[in-house]
């Protein structure tokens, strides 16, 4: 048996794709005919892991001819040595700049040797030392400063070609990048002190800004300075004049136009003159940039004092008038400078990019960090993450934007090695080669199907994405200018100070006020941070409600009672129009804190107005329907119905209180949620019962039945029954009666919700009557013993839940004795009125003003409503449009029948619908039922504030408005009804 013929392997296994790959491979020695030569599988292996191997080889093949016989030694060394391997490898397949720099001194391999992390602590003596004791102190300092910097690439892209070689991480080669511009600095600082004439007659400090004073400077960027002199100015600036000189030509351009008017200001300012340009000219942005102001050369003592100067300018720049349209009419600026067709590939300034990290997160900073020391740090991701433990960024939020943020920023670092230029901008879509490339230099291997080329792609969109997300929701977050509005001082007071801002604002108990404030804000938990955010706004919103005492106590309450609960303050810090909205509901109401802490969920639909005002309202009770639908427990079904009717009465409230739904839709919808709750409870006993001897209908009436309920309202309702074959109408009635007992029963059980009462007293007999009657029993009853009153009560009668056929037979029996064929005669006429007048005499609360008693005072409901059931009773039998429950509908066909002037129409129907706010504000303002309206005191101004009188004005002028409109609808009453 012959052996099998070997195939040796060729370079193209090891990512090599240039015909030379070869021919290098073999004058490296490290490949032969039959393929690697011995111990060279490591260097191959590493070299097939380098971003562009055809590239790293040509670097490897020029350093060889550069080194010659010391060749071998570097050989031998890339064999033994993973550190070196993956460091030069890297280098080589990355950077053509630093290849060069190599192959032109290339004994400088050496110095990637050393296993440990290079140590900026030995950045400046290097750099010092080499441009003060060099021949030529440019060309010295450009040589070390380069190798330095191919060291700090070196151990940054090692672990992309040997994966067991540390990774290096961003934050970390930034840092290293700013200190070695320090020490380029400092460098250059000596060189021009040493070629100044009387250089030692001044001081002058060098204030790192942008990236270098932030620390996260790229491997090639401008470096932005400042400088501050003291002594002889002219030579100062001719000492700094030579710095930036030096600099530009040995490491890196230095740009002073961040200064005091920019590239037209002086280039050296006493720190007198800083003062006096910041305190009196400085604009926006330049506060920004102050942010990252950093001492780096020259008089450390100087510099420090210069800090003390700026910082607390910085922390007081959120102050200025429009401080926040300011920066982000900037942001806007910088964007729009970015050519169409770059938008979208500009790693820095374009949409998704740095830029937009960057400056979401330094107005925060500006605007936070007056209050919260903490949040005074220089560095994007240090500063992200700060903002981030503080509360004012979500956790998720703040760790997506800054793994976003490194991504770009490692991107950008990548391209920018490339060849030492300073570019932004990511590849393009079928630039297939420059993305393989960045890919394999970032780190990214192919996967699931995907090239490496894709995935960067993917990836890269997708982090855009991201980042622009977050940018337009933390950007943009409306809170910011709320927060910003806020005097500093107000963030930093002392008790004595707080107490008396407090009563300033208008608060009654300032030290009840404080009290609240120390408990929501006590201790260092990131909940107690974000109250300390929230709180200056919140404290400033309620000052501007009727109740701000109140409010801020039921926000305690609620804030209490919703600690546990993950989203309610991010809720309250991503959205500020929740904020504002809470503060108006807390400050108004007592009905709302109380439903709010549970019913908690309604508290997302403040961001949403299209979710806070809701579907249609005759729709509302479909959903509550359904879901109680899936009790078979009574007890459950009605706990199901109250939570459902609860989220909906907290809802309706809030968009009424907000001024974002109608009048008819608030009434509508508390109606059909009260409809709704009764229909569930009944189906849900009903089924629990078993057997079905009888049906059961129930018929709205009063205001239940004219979709016309009021927060306060009780459910007026009468109930019907009819038997199944074969059941007598006593077992029927035995039924029923057993079924509506045990419905009341369960939905008037105590509770927190406001009430649930079924009130039946409109049924035959009043009180005295059986509570369920069969429809035959109600057709004998109202063919011999009706009253003239029920058949006024019959004006409202609607079905609304039941058997749907039984309640129709109903309000057929029930049409013609509602609708008289022949109207009223006179004495009939004259008991309404009889009635009407005896109502007024005696059911009017003792001590109540009739003036102002929404539902039985003169001009009230119950004029409104009398009046048109009396033209109902004599006219509907020949005016169809007048046979409605509704009492808006039917004054309005009253006056299309010409029964009515339109002038006298216009009057009831603005006085009846005042009367139904001004009551249903009552409750909202008060949290429980009423209806006198209050007359003074802090219930007027929330009742006034509810209704739309505006805010800082007698409150009492509501009251006379009301009076004046009641006046006017009784005047109309006396004449109409009353027949004056």
């Amino acid at each position: 048996m012959t052996d099998p013929v070997r195939i040796p392997l060729s370079p193209a296994r090891f990512g090599l794709t240039e015909a030379r790959g070869g021919e290098h491979l073999r004058a490296a020695g490290w490949w032969t005919e039959r393929g690697p030569t011995e111990g060279s599988e490591p260097v191959l292996a590493a070299l097939s892991r380098s971003p562009d191997p055809d590239l790293a080889l040509r670097g490897v093949d020029r350093l060889r001819e550069a080194l010659g016989e010391y060749w071998s030694e570097l050989a031998e060394a890339l064999r033994e040595d993973a550190v070196l391997r993956g460091r030069l490898l890297a280098v080589l397949g990355s950077s053509t700049a630093l290849s060069d720099f190599l192959v032109t001194n290339p004994t400088r391999w050496r110095s990637l040797t050393d296993a440990d992390r290079v140590d900026p602590a030995t950045f400046a003596p290097l750099l010092v030392d080499a441009a003060v004791n060099g021949d030529d102190a440019v060309k010295s300092l450009r040589l070390e400063y380069r190798g330095l910097l191919c060291r700090i690439a070196a151990e940054d892209l090692a672990h992309v070609v040997e994966p067991e070689l540390p990774y290096v991480h961003y934050d970390d080669v930034a840092a290293l990048l700013s200190d070695l511009a320090d020490a380029a600095l400092r460098a250059a600082l000596e060189v021009a002190q040493a070629r100044v004439p009387r250089s030692e007659e001044c001081s002058l400090a060098v204030i790192a800004m942008g990236k270098c004073g932030a620390r996260e400077l790229n491997y090639v960027s401008d470096v932005d300075v400042v400088f501050v002199g003291e002594g002889d100015l002219g030579v100062a600036t001719r000492v700094a004049s030579t710095l930036m000189q030096v600099a530009g030509q040995a490491c890196f351009e230095v740009d002073a136009a961040l200064r005091p008017e920019g590239k037209a200001g002086a280039l050296v300012r006493t720190l007198d003159g800083h003062a006096s340009y910041y305190r009196r000219w400085a604009r926006t942005w330049e506060f920004q940039a102050l942010l990252k102001a950093r001492p780096v050369a020259g008089d450390r003592e100087l510099g420090r004092r210069y800090l003390e100067v700026v910082r607390p300018l910085v922390w007081t720049a959120a102050e200025r008038e429009d401080f926040v349209p300011d920066v982000r009419a900037m942001r806007r600026r910088v964007e729009d400078h970015v050519p169409a067709d770059r938008t979208d590939r500009e790693l820095k300034l374009g949409r998704g990019g740095l830029r937009d990290v960057e400056f979401a997160v330094q107005l925060l900073q500006l605007v936070h960090g007056r209050g919260d020391e903490e949040l005074r740090i220089s560095t994007t991701t240090q500063a992200l993450a700060a903002l981030g433990r503080g509360g004012y960024v979500g956790r998720s939020d703040a760790a997506d934007f800054g793994r976003a943020y490194r991504f770009l920023r490692t991107l950008e670092h990548r391209l920018q090695l490339q060849r030492l230029l300073r570019t932004h901008l990511f590849p393009a879509d079928d630039d297939e080669a420059g993305l393989r490339w960045l890919a394999r230099a970032t780190g990214i291997q192919a996967e699931g199907g995907l090239s490496e080329a894709q995935v960067l792609l993917a990836e890269f969109r997708r982090r855009a994405n991201q980042v622009r997300r977050l940018h337009e929701k933390l950007f943009y977050r409306p809170l910011l200018q709320a927060v910003a509005n806020v005097p500093s001082e107000a963030l930093r007071l002392t008790t004595k100070q707080a107490a008396a801002r407090l009563a300033a604002l208008g608060y009654a108990a300032p030290d009840g006020a404080l009290k609240h404030i120390e408990a929501l804000t006590r201790g260092v938990s990131r909940r107690a941070r974000i109250q300390g955010a929230l709180l200056p706004v919140l404290l400033d919103l309620l000052a501007t409600t009727p109740d701000p005492d109140g409010g801020l106590l039921a926000y305690r309450r609620v804030s209490e009672a919703l600690a546990e609960t993950p989203w309610y303050l991010r809720l309250l810090r991503d959205e500020g129009e929740v904020v504002e909205r809470l503060a108006t509901l807390l400050g108004t109401s007592k009905l709302v804190p109380d439903l709010l802490v549970r019913a908690p969920e309604v508290l997302r639909l403040l961001a949403d107005t299209g979710e806070l005002t809701g579907r249609d309202p005759i729709t509302i009770g479909n959903p509550l329907r359904s879901a109680v639908s899936r009790h078979n427990d009574p007890e459950r079904a009605v706990t199901a119905a109250r939570s459902l009717r609860r989220h909906e009465l907290l809802r309706v409230a809030a968009a009424d209180l907000l001024g974002l739904v109608p009048l008819r839709t608030v009434c509508v919808s508390l109606s059909e949620v009260w409809v709704a709750v009764l229909g569930a409870s009944l189906d849900a006993v009903v089924r629990a019962g078993g057997a079905r001897p009888a049906r059961i209908a129930v018929i709205g009436m009063g205001r239940l039945g004219g979709r016309e309920l009021g927060y306060g309202s009780d459910a007026d309702v009468m109930f019907v029954c009819e038997p199944e074959p074969g059941v007598s109408d006593a077992e029927a009635a035995r039924y029923a009666s057993s079924v509506v007992e045990r419905v009341r029963r369960l939905l008037s059980a105590p509770s927190q919700d406001p009430a649930l009462q079924v009130d039946a007293d409109l049924r035959p007999e009043g009180r005295q009557g059986p509570l369920v009657r069969t429809l035959d029993s109600y057709r004998a009853y109202y063919a011999q013993w009706s009253e003239l009153w029920e058949a006024q009560a019959l004006l409202r009668a609607r079905f609304i839940a039941g058997d749907a056929d039984l309640g129709r037979r109903f309000i057929e029996l029930v049409d013609p004795i509602r609708y008289p064929a022949c109207g009223l005669d006179a004495t009939s006429v004259r008991e309404i009125r009889r009635i009407k007048a005896r109502v007024e005499a005696e059911r009017l609360p003792r001590g109540a003003d009739p003036s102002t008693h929404t539902k039985l005072g003169r001009g009230g409901l119950a004029d409104v409503e009398w009046t048109v059931q009396l033209l109902q009773l004599q006219h509907a039998a020949e005016v169809p449009s007048l046979r409605t429950p509704s009492t808006v509908r039917g004054l309005r066909a009253a006056a299309e029948a010409g029964l009515l002037p339109e002038s006298d129409a216009a009057e009831l129907l603005e006085a009846w619908t005042l009367a139904t706010r001004a009551r249903n504000a009552v409750v909202l303002v008060r949290g429980k039922p009423g209806d006198q309206l209050p007359t003074a005191g802090r219930d007027l101004a929330g009742v006034a504030a509810v209704m739309g009188h505006p805010p800082g004005t007698d409150p009492g002028e509501f009251v006379e408005h009301y009076r004046r409109t009641a006046r006017r609808a009784r005047a109309v009453v006396e004449r109409v009804f009353y027949g004056s």
